[in-house]
């Protein structure tokens, strides 16, 4: 049975923020239930394991997991908290005499390879297109999302059987475009930053949950997993969501059962 496993589930800086010492931040540091790392999962299958983002707590995933490397990677976008785990992994194929596999659009990729030119001598890459790429019999489809102020990242929905999966952790203000990519789903993870952010929202990067309920009640997903949570949000608190609604925790783990 194919899993999906939640690996991180912070937003950029994760939690707790090293300056900080909010309560949600002071409990990250004791019973830890609030501990997030870079938001990452896991796609299992009995043809092999895809991690989605590799940023810059990858090795404390991996132990996590008891894992000592990874063959394959896809990349939603080139930002620091979802690439930076790439120079450890890098140096893990060198040890190992291994080659890794990263798969990505093409500008995300190029990206990439201008901030770290060495990754290619251990790190194949593998641009993608509209169509998408197979893998354990899933068909994992690219789409290009609005984030705000910083730019643009790519959602994947993955589809295999009748199963529908999206993965869209760093998006704002979506247009009807990029909302009918989430549409006719199974399960949706959305990245959502707070419960409910007082900046203005233009000056913003991900939707907060609030806003993400409207969004849901229009693309009406089965069931939804929130990630990419700050400091803001507190795995303890009721925030009365529906009950079709989870916020995902490290280790969480989603089998993915066709109809």
């Amino acid at each position: 049975m194919d899993e999906l496993i939640f690996l991180g589930t912070g937003d950029s800086m994760g939690v707790p923020r090293v300056y900080c010492d909010c309560d949600i931040c002071q409990e990250a540091r004791t019973t830890g239930v609030n501990r997030r790392y870079r938001s990452s999962v896991m796609l299992r299958t009995c043809d092999g394991d895809l991690l989605i983002d590799c940023g810059p707590d990858w090795v404390a995933q991996m132990e996590h997991l008891g894992e000592r490397y990874i063959q394959t990677a896809l990349i939603t976008h080139a930002h620091f908290d979802h690439i930076a785990g790439m120079p450890e992994w890098t140096d893990a194929c060198r040890w190992t005499g291994k080659q890794g596999d990263v798969y990505g659009p093409p500008e995300v990729l190029d990206t990439i390879c201008e901030q770290f030119p060495w990754l290619p001598r251990q790190l194949r890459f593998h641009p993608i297109t509209a169509e998408g790429l197979r893998f354990g019999g899933w068909l994992i489809e690219p789409h290009i999302m609005c984030h705000g102020k910083n730019g643009t990242s790519y959602a994947y929905r993955l589809s295999k059987g009748d199963m529908r999966v999206a993965y869209c952790s760093d998006a704002i203000n979506l247009d009807p475009d990029q909302k009918r990519f989430l549409m006719h789903l199974d399960i949706l993870i959305l990245g959502t930053n707070f419960y409910h952010e007082e900046a203005d929202f233009h000056t913003r990067s991900v939707y907060d949950m609030v806003e993400a309920l409207e969004l849901i009640q229009e693309i009406k997903p089965r069931r939804v997993y929130f990630t990419h949570m700050g400091h803001g949000v507190d795995l303890q608190a009721n925030y009365e969501l529906p009950a079709h609604i989870t916020l995902a925790r490290t280790g969480m783990l989603i089998e993915l059962n066709q109809h």
